[in-house]
């Protein structure tokens, strides 16, 4: 694996999820290969477990890790060619690529849609021209349009906990305030959609997602219909890809409650976190010996070790 920004970068999914297990029992086992190695980590927006796990993930491999806050400890990164500096931008993505490929083997990077401009976002300008001018692997701490890392550690934890061997598992909208990027949403469309599981969306009208990541998954417009007999309910807000970036405030009844609850077999709770209690999912639920939201967070650790070490192994 040369580089990590969606599932397609993984050639054997089966493998690199025997590789997290294997390190989620002993996560020391492979300090060689990460010694006088060093990971830097790119943020153009906020992160917790994004930073904290993937720093973790390289500590345990003895690598050395820096981070970098472009959006407010570097300079402002022009992006396309040709242009003449003589406006905001001071640093061009060339010689910055250039550079982090000097000082680090493997580089992290994290950035953000507009939802104004969906040609511009869905087109991945920031991950891509980071790829094209990277001498070193690049890996997805979340993009634009998909987040692996987060939906890797989703697949690594409904595998750990799922009780029959095909589980049906469920994506569920949920009310928010804000306008939130698909990138979670399509990234776990896409894992799930390669893995043994029964995998249903449901979302309100004029919410589904992009067909280029979604592959053909049947999408409920019937949040209890969905629900129904579910082993496991992944609750997640996102904009509208079709009326791009745009949200809906009068759709509280799709709120993950016991009730809601009640119509699985059983079923575990999802989210990828941060979440809004008493919007998202209440209180009830969250609290829950149903909720397995902390499990999930856990599970980031070993998923972004398992891909450094596949790229420290493969070379890098």
């Amino acid at each position: 694996m040369k580089n990590f920004t969606s599932i397609k970068d993984v050639p054997d999914v089966k493998a690199l999820l025997q590789l997290a297990q294997e390190i989620k029992k002993q996560p020391y086992n492979y300090k060689s290969y990460g010694e006088n190695k060093t990971l830097g980590l790119l943020f153009f927006n906020p992160s917790l477990r994004t930073r904290m796990s993937t720093q973790k993930a390289a500590q345990n491999l003895s690598m050395q890790v820096m981070v970098m806050n472009l959006n407010s400890d570097g300079w402002q990164i022009e992006l396309e060619d040709g242009t003449v500096m003589n406006q905001g931008t001071q640093e061009h993505i060339k010689e910055a690529a250039g550079v982090i490929s000097q000082y680090c083997d493997i580089m992290g990077v994290r950035t953000f849609p507009s939802l104004t401009d969906k040609e511009a976002d869905y087109s991945e300008k920031v991950l891509n021209k980071f790829l094209e001018h990277s001498l070193i692997p690049v890996i997805s701490l979340e993009s634009a349009t998909l987040h692996p890392l987060q939906s890797f550690a989703d697949l690594i934890t409904i595998v750990e906990q799922k009780k029959i061997a095909k589980p049906k598992v469920v994506l569920s909208w949920a009310p928010h305030v804000r306008s939130l990027p698909q990138a979670v949403s399509n990234s776990f469309a896409q894992w799930m959609s390669n893995a043994d599981v029964d995998f249903i969306i449901t979302n309100p009208e004029g919410f589904d997602l992009a067909d280029e990541f979604t592959n053909g998954t049947k999408v409920i417009h019937d949040q209890d219909e969905a629900l129904a007999n579910a082993d496991f309910v992944y609750a997640k807000n996102w904009s509208s890809y079709e009326d791009y970036g745009k949200i809906r405030t009068d759709l509280n009844q799709w709120q993950i409650t016991n009730k809601k609850m009640a119509l699985t077999n059983d079923g575990k709770f999802m989210h990828c976190l941060p979440v809004r209690r008493n919007l998202v999912v209440a209180d009830e639920v969250l609290d829950s010996e149903a909720s397995i939201v902390l499990q999930q967070a856990n599970n980031r650790t070993y998923a972004a070790q398992a891909v450094l070490l596949n790229i420290l192994r493969n070379g890098s």
